[in-house]
């Protein structure tokens, strides 16, 4: 930890309603005072949890509601498609769908179940419903994966594999699903990179194992219909259920290391202690805990600060650190115990 260069911090407190409206640290002659950055003395320093906190509900429940829509779509596209071709292949597709929207409506109810604020049977709020509906829809991937490829297999293995038919009516239906389904995924994956939303992420990963094999029929759809080729699906199936077993997997994983209070990644780590390190008035930190709900990252530290500041002064140093890791991850909930040291304190530093 970097020694603590300013000896005296004052801190003037002005008699108002509302928090500190400035503050100084003296520093001996000759040396740069470690002045704290105005955002964390203004207006929005003093107010709660950042506007971010909001947008990002937001932005979960838009594409919450842009899945269950596209799936509905989707089941009533494949619904006029089964009627027109009576393909077994168009069929089973709708029956996907039917589950897609189940999937997808659940995951729904978990976004808008998560974005409820803390209350007093949830002190800390109700973010890990997100992890459970991902670890959910986690295991419905994996399971598709593995239908997926045993379908694929048998047909590889078929002697005499059943030919496909009404490939015109087939492709049309299969480009409209692609196109819809492409642009949701790709809204999808931008609100989960937004946000860190695991309910969004394996939604998107669920629709990804649709439009995938959907690609892949297409272009078996074309390939029969042109060369009279019918084993170019099974090939193209059995390669995009290795995928999808691979990123749901992932996906389950997170979910169940989050459910499990694992501490958040090493790089989150790096930041929070980066910028614990630089903060002014801070003689250093210890035990530093993290765990992720959801999209959010719940950060618990002990930071010390010279036993001789008065508490407004310790307060206010303590105060600017909290906001300033919550504008570096704008879901986090932040708790932070001050302990003096050095002389008076009867403490020495940890650090």
């Amino acid at each position: 930890m970097p020694p603590f260069r300013a000896p005296v911090l004052l801190v003037a407190v002005k008699s108002c309603p509302s928090f500190a409206q400035s503050l100084r640290i003296v520093t001996p002659p000759g040396e740069l005072p470690p002045v704290l950055p105005a955002r964390y003395t203004g207006a929005r320093f003093r107010q709660g949890l950042p506007a971010m906190t909001i947008s990002h509900a937001r932005l979960n429940l838009s594409a919450g509601i842009a899945s269950v829509s596209v799936a509905s779509v989707l089941i009533a596209l494949k619904l006029w498609g089964l009627a027109m071709t009576g393909a077994l292949s168009m069929a089973a597709s709708l029956v996907d769908n039917a589950l897609d929207l189940l999937v997808s409506a659940g995951a729904l109810m978990a976004i808008i179940y998560a974005a409820r604020p803390a209350d007093e049977d949830h002190a800390f709020g109700h973010t890990s419903a997100e992890d459970l509906a991902a670890l959910f829809q986690s295991l419905v991937v994996l399971a598709s994966a593995g239908v997926i490829a045993a379908f694929a297999v048998m047909r590889l293995l078929d002697d005499s594999p059943a030919g496909l038919q009404a490939e015109g009516v087939g492709m049309v239906v299969m480009v409209l699903s692609i196109l819809l389904t492409g642009a949701l995924v790709l809204w999808q994956r931008h609100v989960a990179r937004r946000t860190g939303n695991r309910v969004v992420a394996a939604d998107s990963l669920h629709y990804l194992s649709d439009l995938i094999p959907a690609i892949g029929t297409l272009f078996a759809l074309f390939a029969s219909a042109r060369w009279g080729v019918g084993q170019v699906d099974s090939v193209v199936a059995l390669a995009a259920a290795v995928w999808l077993a691979w990123n749901g997997g992932k996906i389950g994983l997170g979910a169940w290391h989050a459910l499990m209070d694992r501490s958040a990644p090493d790089e989150v780590l790096k930041r929070i202690g980066t910028l614990a390190d630089r903060w002014p008035g801070l003689r250093g930190w210890h035990d530093l805990r993290t765990r992720t709900a959801g999209s959010r990252l719940f950060i618990s530290m002990h930071v010390e600060i010279e036993g001789q500041l008065s508490l407004n002064e310790a307060h206010a140093i303590t105060d600017g650190l909290e906001h300033a890791l919550r504008d570096a991850f704008p879901d986090a909930w932040v708790i932070i115990h001050t302990d003096p040291v050095g002389p008076g304190s009867g403490r020495e530093s940890k650090s």
